[in-house]
């Protein structure tokens, strides 16, 4: 019996991967390495990803064919080896090496402004010469592309030692990436858990994020939702800031996102606790100040809670405005921007002080 390459392509031009219907052949996953030598032949199969779900019935399939259409008698069983174009994603346990400092911003209720901290914070950070990304992991209410004003940017992966990485966005010095930008701003964003879950992990682990000194996580709002154990269980976060306003329905919340962070299972260490709307401050009186909603129920919270305050944000009509035009008001030289500014310094502090006292935090574990 005779064989040469062509015999071999042939039969493997009749296996048809369940990917997407075509043939190996046509699918150009079969490399140019066969080889012949007596009856034995040996030839590379190339996949996308080296956890493509159908390798195994694919490589059986490829040897029945082989046995089928050039001869019983060829030696193939064991022969084939399998090859990915995208190489294996990195280590679980450190997923991020080349980030310094992982800080999620958090609240226990909706509607106190840890959207407009987090972003304002990252620009702010970015301001003073820092290396910073920040992921909008607010599954059902993505902010970021509009405080930005990135809404209608395509975001494009790069092939990037091997694997295809999402690029975050640039803006402002800044690193962005949200599920806002693949799903249409007027959809409502309907996952289970589990799809919302994966996207997060996506968007974190699948992402070119490259070096970064802080990296800003945008968390959902409330204490129980699926999204914070995915990041617990993701990635080993630095240290978490609690944001809350000074009445106390919202302080109350807040406690409960201290409990959240600094239980037993998470054991994420509380950087400090930001109050916002501190108190109203007319653009034409900044010399004023109105407690709208109480007068340092944040800094009381902090008291009783043994967690720094790190900062008292006014509320400024500006920075309403500013967010829905995507101009961060933490770019301006203005009252905000500098208590935005005194923020980043507080944060950064506290950051520093946490990493030399205190030791790494563990991802979660769960065990099943």
């Amino acid at each position: 019996m005779q064989l040469y390459p062509k015999l071999i392509l042939d039969a493997l031009a009749k296996v048809r991967y369940p990917g997407n219907g075509k043939d190996l052949v046509a699918n150009e996953m079969i490399e140019d390495d066969i080889r012949i030598d007596g009856n034995k032949v040996s030839f590379s199969i190339i996949f996308d990803k080296p956890t493509d779900p159908f390798i195994r019935s694919v490589v059986k399939a490829a040897e029945t064919a082989i046995l089928t259409f050039v001869s019983p008698e060829v030696n193939i069983k064991g022969n084939i080896a399998v090859k990915a174009r995208q190489t294996a994603r990195p280590n679980p346990e450190n997923p991020l090496p080349d980030v310094k400092n992982i800080i999620a911003v958090s609240s226990g209720k909706g509607g106190v402004g840890k959207s407009t901290i987090a972003s304002n914070l990252a620009v702010a950070l970015a301001r003073q010469g820092y290396k910073v990304g920040l992921l909008d992991a607010d599954i059902f209410g993505p902010s970021a592309p509009t405080m930005f004003n990135i809404e209608d940017t395509e975001v494009y992966t790069k092939n990037i030692g091997g694997r295809d990485l999402i690029l975050p966005v640039e803006r402002y010095g800044v690193k962005i990436l949200s599920i806002g930008f693949f799903v249409r701003k007027n959809d409502a964003v309907l996952w289970r858990g589990g799809m919302a879950s994966n996207a997060l992990k996506q968007l974190i682990i699948d992402a070119a994020w490259g070096e970064l000194d802080y990296f800003v996580l945008d968390l959902p709002p409330g204490t129980s939702d699926i999204h914070h154990l995915t990041m617990v269980q993701t990635l080993a976060i630095t240290g978490a800031i609690v944001v809350s306003t000074p009445q106390e329905v919202a302080l109350a919340d807040a406690r409960k996102g201290i409990s959240m962070f600094t239980g037993d299972k998470v054991n994420v260490p509380i950087l400090g606790l930001v109050e916002n709307m501190s108190w109203f401050t007319p653009a034409e009186l900044p010399e004023n100040k109105y407690y709208l909603f109480g007068k340092d129920g944040g800094k009381r919270l902090a008291q009783e809670t043994g967690v720094p305050l790190l900062g008292q944000i006014p509320i400024v009509q500006s920075i309403c405005e500013s967010g829905d035009a995507g101009h961060p008001v933490a770019l301006d030289d203005t009252i905000t921007g500098l208590a935005f500014k005194q923020l980043a310094e507080a944060v950064v502090k506290a950051t520093e002080e946490r990493n030399a006292t205190k030791p790494s935090t563990q991802r979660v574990e769960v065990h099943k």
